[in-house]
């Protein structure tokens, strides 16, 4: 099984519609797939459908932004009814600020001497309610101030940087909650990005499986390969289920493309088993 279960659409900061995501993801040879747009849904029945039409399995998806001890973490839900109007009303509520803070960043990088950053990520956004850093990283990277979206977030972006500005998401115990009521599965995005102790790390695993949360992502590409085997030991110890996803956002702006990551480990159990 050739799983994909994280990707992004212009729905939220990819830059192909979720018909298109699909179709690259059949040509990549994925055989389950999942869109997981940020704090949004709108891309699913045209994910599914185009999916469906190539032959691929499809599992409906999304990617909750959550902020846990000062820091942000994403929680995927996979498998949920995007029709839930419980889901559906925080996603909402999870989505207001983004405009402000992008204002804000704007403002933070108008004062490193990069003038007009507001307008020129607006060029890159379909829905202005999504706006988020990775529309302002490509701004940077089409103006020369980066050689990269990834250059962009370490010199500008990441939490730290000059144009970083924190913004108060979802509660854990909230997202969780949301996708639980809405059928799906809890999942841990890419657990390698957080800058989280070991204490810390153990502490934010623990939370989500007391709140019913099921799985964390091992093979993903925004974990380095070292990190796989990090990550299915986190999975062994917890006794997390395993997913896999590319966290694909655009041709060329990632370490791999759709369905082309190594296998999990053999001894783990994929969150997918559910579906097939």
């Amino acid at each position: 099984m050739n799983a994909d279960l994280h990707c992004h659409s212009t729905v939220s900061d990819g830059r192909l519609a979720p018909a298109d995501v699909a179709r690259r993801a059949h040509a990549g040879g994925v055989t389950l797939w999942a869109l997981t747009d940020h704090d949004e849904v709108a891309g699913q029945a045209e994910a599914r459908g185009e999916a469906e039409a190539l032959g691929m399995r499809y599992v409906n998806g999304v990617e909750i932004s959550v902020t846990w001890a000062s820091r942000t973490v994403h929680i995927v839900g996979l498998g949920i009814d995007p029709a839930c109007e419980a889901l559906v009303a925080g996603l909402y509520a999870t989505r207001n600020g983004r405009a402000a803070r992008a204002q804000a960043m704007s403002d933070a990088l108008a004062a490193q001497g990069v003038a007009g950053a507001y307008e020129g990520a607006l060029r890159y956004v379909s829905n202005p309610d999504l706006i988020s850093r990775t529309h302002f990283a490509r701004f940077l990277v089409e103006m020369g101030y980066a050689a990269s979206t990834a250059d962009v977030f370490e010199r500008y972006l990441g939490e730290g940087k000059p144009g970083y500005v924190p913004h108060r998401w979802s509660s854990l115990e909230n997202a969780v909650g949301w996708i639980r009521g809405a059928g799906g599965v809890a999942v841990v995005a890419h657990p390698g990005r957080y800058k989280y102790t070991p204490l810390e790390f153990d502490a934010l695993f623990g939370r989500f499986l007391d709140l019913g949360g099921k799985a964390i992502e091992v093979v993903t590409g925004s974990h380095m390969p070292d990190q796989y085997r990090e990550y299915a030991d986190v999975a062994r110890r917890f006794g997390f289920e395993a997913s896999r996803g590319s966290d694909f956002h655009a041709p060329g702006e990632g370490r791999t493309e759709l369905g082309k990551l190594p296998p999990l480990p053999s001894d783990l159990t994929p969150v997918w088993e559910r579906w097939l």
